[in-house]
Order: C-alpha cells, then structure tokens, then sequence
C-alpha cells in the first residue's frame, strides 16, 4: 500500500484498521457489481465500500 488519500474520520479508520505505508493487502473477493470489496491486510479479513477503497493508493507487487 502506498497511501490513504481520505480525510477527517474515513482516514483516521482507514489507518487504525492498518492501512499504512509499506503494507501489503489483497482484493479476496469482489462483489458481482463490485461493491462491497473484501479485503486481506495484516492476516485479517475486512470489507470495504468502494467509495472507501477509491482513496488507497496501492503498487502492484508481482511475486
């Protein structure tokens, strides 16, 4: 993960659920029309809006 661009009470979740630099997460599953996402960050589950994940910045890491 690269960055959080959200603001207000959106970061400050997005960061103490462990949304931080230098961490890595995978997309587990994606809902038939895309929303919500599940994703896998530090060994946990957790489900995301995409309005909430369109503000990570994430880096392909192949590998």
């Amino acid at each position: 993960m690269v960055k959080v661009q959200a603001q207000g009470q959106v970061r400050q979740r997005l960061l103490e659920m462990g949304f931080i630099r230098g961490a890595r997460l995978r997309v587990e599953k994606l809902a038939p029309l895309g929303d919500p996402m599940e994703l896998v960050i530090k060994g946990y589950h957790l489900s995301l809006r995409r309005e909430e994940s369109s503000c990570i910045l994430v880096r392909l890491v192949t590998g």
